[in-house]
């Protein structure tokens, strides 16, 4: 029985989702993952672990960095499935090094989906049709698209996975997306929140009013 579990387990766990919350927020001048919404328990980051939960993600990392204990505290109470993992080197080497600390205990990962801490509005449907895209093409880098506009999360296959960890930390996996340009599928999405992200207090407000009471 133990074997057909494990055999289980690793089918489901082809995908990892990670959140990168590592930065210090310097311009919203406090952590972002910790930005209420419709509620205390509502934060950013509570709300992309509820999305990525709420369509089947198995494996969910946390990238903390700046401020680890406020961005835990941030995500309340989680179960076994979402883990947190700290980048020490967060300032030193930029987003780069949040995403290659994701991608530690890669034996049986498939692909890794990304997304900033500060893009919490995805819908679950959209995080489904960008997995269910990415199964269906095995594409290098899958992620969600409008017209010319890019959003998160980003779905980067492990075909890309030594390209990013020697990318110049200076570009981050921007190196790679460029590379990548005719690997990449962009799928379409009817999902506003896909291609919004919140880096001022300006942003965070008129953000509230627009996605603040959706969970």
């Amino acid at each position: 029985m133990k074997s057909v579990h494990y055999a289980y387990v690793m089918m489901w766990t082809v995908v990892r989702a990670a959140i990168l919350a590592a930065g210090a927020s310097s311009r919203m001048g406090r952590p972002k993952a910790a930005l209420c919404l419709s509620d205390r328990a509502d934060t950013f980051v509570a709300r992309l672990i509820r999305t990525f939960q709420a369509a089947a993600i198995p494996d969910i990392v946390v990238i903390t960095g700046a401020q680890p204990d406020a961005v835990r505290a941030a995500a309340g109470r989680v179960g076994r499935k979402v883990r947190f993992i700290d980048n020490p080197h967060w300032e030193r080497d930029g987003q780069l090094s949040s995403l290659l600390a994701a991608l530690k205990e890669d034996q049986q990962l498939e692909a890794l989906m990304m997304t900033l801490v500060d893009a919490p509005f995805v819908a679950p449907a959209t995080v489904s049709a960008l997995v269910h895209a990415w199964r269906s093409s095995r594409a290098a880098i899958v992620r969600p698209s409008r017209g010319d506009e890019h959003g998160h999360p980003v779905i980067f296959d492990r075909a890309v996975f030594e390209e990013l960890r020697h990318a110049d930390p200076s570009v981050g996996a921007k190196a790679v997306v460029r590379a990548r340009q005719a690997d990449i599928l962009n799928v379409p999405v009817d999902d506003r929140g896909a291609f919004i992200d919140v880096d001022t207090p300006e942003e965070y407000r008129a953000a509230v009013t627009l996605y603040g009471g959706r969970k």
